[in-house]
C-alpha cells in the first residue's frame, strides 16, 4: 500500500460525474473519471505538479506538440481486487517505458517516485471510478507534449505532463481479424518503433484503415527492410502457438516491449509451457497454417489483455482459425493473468501495487 503525503496540491471537484455513468456498458476510452494530474516543465526543471478537476487546458496554436510532433504517452491499469481493494498492476514497467520514450523523443524524463506518487494519489481519488466487471478496469494514460510556443526545428523547452483515467470495458468485444502486411511500415530500424510517440500511431493508421474495408479488425506488421518477419500488431504485441510451443518474436527497436508480453511470458514460463522468443517468419507463419501446426494465435496489450485471432490474411489468402472456445493455452494464460491482476489467484510474482 503507498502510503504518503502527496508534494503537490489536490483540488479536489465539487460534484461527481460517477452518476452519469453506466458501469455496465462502457465503450472504451469514451468516458472521463472526475480528476486529473498536471505538471509543467521550464527552465530545466519539473514544477510542481497539481491534481485538478478533469478538464480541457488552454494551449498557444504554436505550441510545439503541433508541428513537430514531441509527443509520448503510455497505457496502464489498476483493477478493482476481489477484496474490494483497488491495484495498479506492474506500474513501475511503464514508468520505465515512458521515460525510454521520453530520452528517444528529447523530452525530459519524470523523476520514478513522482511519477508513482501521482499515479497512486490520483487513482485513490478517484478510485470509485474502478469498475469491478469481467472485463472491466481503469484505464490509465499519462502523457507528455511539447507545449513551447515556437516555430521553429529545434527540441521544446516546455512540457506538460498529465495523467487522465478512463473506467473502460473490453477493447475488442470478441476474436480479431488480422492481416500481416507487407507493403507499409510502421517503424524502421533506428527509428522510434521501440517508443510509444504519437506519430507511430498515425502513421499506421491509413494501412489500417484500408485493412479494415478489407473485413479485418488489425494488422500485422513485418520488417521494414524485407517484409519478411513477424513484427507486431497495430495495439497489441502478436503470439502464436505452433506444435504446442508459444512463440513471441524478439524484442527490438522496431518493437514495443509490451508490459502484457512481459507477463504472459513470465506466466507461460512458470506454468511449464515451453516458449520461444526469436524471429519469426511470414513464410513460417504461412506454412504452420497451411500444416495445421499454428492451433491458437493471439495478441497481447494493456488496453486489448489477452485477444484470439480468429483470421490471419497473408498475401490475399485467409486462413480462419479454431473456435478459440476451443483452444487450450490462450484460455488458460488469460484465467491465470487475470486472477493474479484481479487478485483471486495468489500474486506470486509481487506485481499488484495496492493504492
Amino acid at each position: 500500500m503507498i502510503e504518503t503525503t502527496p508534494s503537490f496540491d489536490i483540488f479536489q471537484t465539487e460534484t461527481t460525474r460517477l452518476d452519469q455513468v453506466v458501469f455496465d456498458d462502457l465503450e472504451f476510452g469514451r468516458v472521463f473519471s472526475d480528476h486529473m494530474f498536471l505538471m509543467e516543465y521550464e527552465d530545466g526543471a519539473w514544477k510542481k505538479g497539481r491534481i485538478e478537476p478533469y478538464g480541457p487546458f488552454t494551449m498557444s496554436p504554436a505550441s510545439m506538440v503541433f508541428h513537430y510532433g514531441q509527443a509520448i504517452f503510455e497505457g496502464m491499469k489498476a483493477y478493482r481486487q476481489s477484496n474490494g481493494e483497488v491495484s495498479l498492476f506492474r506500474p513501475g514497467m511503464n514508468i520505465a517505458r515512458f521515460n525510454k520514450s521520453a530520452v528517444r523523443m528529447c523530452m525530459p524524463e519524470i523523476p520514478e517516485d513522482l511519477f508513482m506518487e501521482a499515479l497512486a494519489a490520483l487513482v485513490k481519488l478517484d478510485s470509485d471510478w474502478v469498475p469491478s466487471g469481467a472485463d472491466a478496469a481503469l484505464y490509465i494514460r499519462p502523457f507528455m507534449i511539447a507545449t513551447d510556443a515556437f516555430v521553429g526545428v529545434r527540441a521544446s523547452e516546455k512540457y506538460a505532463f498529465s495523467i487522465f483515467t478512463c473506467p473502460v470495458g473490453a477493447y475488442y468485444k470478441g476474436p480479431v481479424k488480422v492481416k500481416v502486411e507487407t507493403s507499409f511500415t510502421r517503424a524502421t530500424p533506428g527509428g522510434t518503433g521501440f517508443a510509444k510517440a504519437a506519430g507511430n500511431y498515425a502513421g499506421s493508421l491509413y494501412p489500417s484503415q484500408q485493412a479494415r474495408e478489407e473485413g479485418y479488425d488489425q494488422l500485422i506488421w513485418t520488417d521494414a527492410v524485407e517484409h519478411k518477419y513477424i513484427e507486431e500488431c497495430g495495439t497489441m504485441n502478436a503470439m502464436f502457438i505452433v506444435d504446442g510451443v508459444l512463440i513471441s518474436p524478439e524484442t527490438s527497436d522496431t518493437i514495443l516491449d509490451g508490459v502484457t508480453r512481459n507477463s504472459v511470458l513470465t506466466v507461460a514460463k512458470d506454468l511449464g509451457i515451453p516458449v520461444e522468443i526469436r524471429r519469426f517468419s511470414v513464410v513460417e507463419l504461412q506454412e504452420s497454417l497451411n500444416n495445421n501446426a499454428l492451433t491458437e494465435a493471439f495478441g497481447v496489450g494493456t488496453a486489448a489483455t489477452i485477444k484470439p485471432m480468429s483470421e490471419i490474411g497473408i498475401n490475399g489468402k485467409r486462413y480462419p482459425l479454431n473456435n478459440p472456445d476451443n483452444w487450450k493455452i490462450v484460455p488458460w494464460l488469460l484465467r491465470e493473468l487475470d486472477g493474479i491482476r484481479r487478485g483471486s489467484i495468489d500474486d506470486r510474482f509481487n506485481w499488484n501495487i495496492p493504492v
